[in-house]
């Protein structure tokens, strides 16, 4: 009864040699994981005592390609066991050969992919230059996606297909994309750009279109930002090379601009006591603020004597702590001097017509 069942015709071989068949491709994949398993832990013995990590790294890289590969080998022995008609034998060996160019083309990647992480993301997390932290991520997935693309092409044309044409009828299509993938292409040059001329480096603080705020990253399509009031902005690439960005951080010092108006009643000797005072704060903050300034006694407003007071914020000092300093010292030291600051007043005359 199981002599009858094995020798059953079922899809043109008979159930014995579809055995024999998936037998031999278990038995490859197994013998291909037991080979390499023992072969690494021979080469691991031999290279232990070696300085270099890169024939550990090559053979962690290649092992699970390499299976797939002998695997693939093994399918197509079993294969030749079987017989197919011609349309089916022609389909099938056209998608091995396709295979087998994937399998090689994830070797590759692979081995590429494990040397850029062994040697070139060290480097760049050595490097002082925070370009290089930004860069790497970039090579590393474009040249993953340039060698799968190149696979994928060439196991197409192993297949049958003839990439030219299919290449050619893309054509229009890709104008298409090109058109509707404009914004992500402007986005993408966007991040290089920043990338290369280094208007700002990652915790920098900047304004863009009226937005303040750190940068927290900078990717390929966008940068995001860390406002001061607390949400995140994600700001598209190409907005940097359209738009005004000012780096605050990388300017060398923060300059406090006030206009103080006093009341009109401020006697002369008030106003030259206002001035000094302004100047001796600027002299006794020198931790917080440059000696450049700029304290006058401006002009007669509309409702107060007007004096202009500019100084300069150091660049390692805390812009805001440094401005809520000075800001105080001017308020006490102006109230314990007696000088009132001016607030928009009217003085209405009423003139009385004489009785007649």
């Amino acid at each position: 009864m199981s002599t009858s069942i094995l020798e059953r015709i079922f899809y043109f071989n008979t159930i014995e040699q579809w055995s024999y068949a998936l037998l031999t491709v278990l038995a490859v994949w197994l013998l291909s994981k037991v080979l390499l398993w023992t072969s690494s832990q021979v080469i691991t013995r031999l290279t232990r005592s070696t300085a270099t990590k890169l024939d550990d790294l090559l053979l962690d890289s290649a092992q699970q390609p390499l299976i797939l590969l002998f695997t693939l080998f093994g399918f197509l022995y079993a294969y030749h066991q079987l017989t197919f008609p011609d349309t089916i034998d022609h389909w099938v060996m056209n998608a091995y050969h396709a295979a087998i160019t994937l399998g090689v083309t994830w070797l590759v990647a692979r081995i590429v992919d494990a040397l850029i992480r062994e040697y070139l993301i060290p480097y760049a997390e050595k490097s002082d230059s925070k370009l290089d932290d930004h860069l790497v991520p970039m090579v590393r997935r474009g040249l993953r996606s340039v060698i799968w693309i190149l696979g994928v092409i060439v196991a197409l044309n192993n297949a049958g297909y003839d990439v030219g044409a299919l290449l050619a009828g893309l054509g229009i299509g890709g104008l298409a994309l090109a058109m509707a993938a404009k914004d992500t292409v402007a986005n993408f040059f966007g991040g290089i750009s920043v990338l290369t001329d280094k208007p700002f480096l990652v915790g920098d603080r900047i304004r863009i279109d009226g937005y303040d705020g750190t940068v927290l990253e900078v990717g390929i399509r966008s940068t995001r930002i860390r406002t001061l009031e607390g949400p995140m902005l994600v700001v598209p690439n190409h907005k940097f090379t359209d738009s005004m960005v000012q780096n605050v951080t990388a300017e060398p010092s923060r300059r406090i601009k006030h206009e103080l108006g006093l009341t009109y009643d401020t006697a002369p000797d008030k106003m030259e006591q206002a001035l000094r005072i302004l100047n001796e704060i600027i002299d006794t903050h020198q931790d917080l603020l440059e000696d450049e300034r700029l304290v006058s006694f401006t002009s007669y407003g509309a409702f107060s004597l007007n004096i202009l007071f500019i100084c300069y914020i150091r660049k390692s000092a805390d812009i805001f702590l440094s401005m809520s300093q000075v800001n105080l010292d001017i308020l006490k030291r102006f109230n314990e001097a007696g000088l009132n600051f001016a607030f928009p007043t009217q003085t209405l005359h009423v003139q009385q017509e004489a009785a007649s």
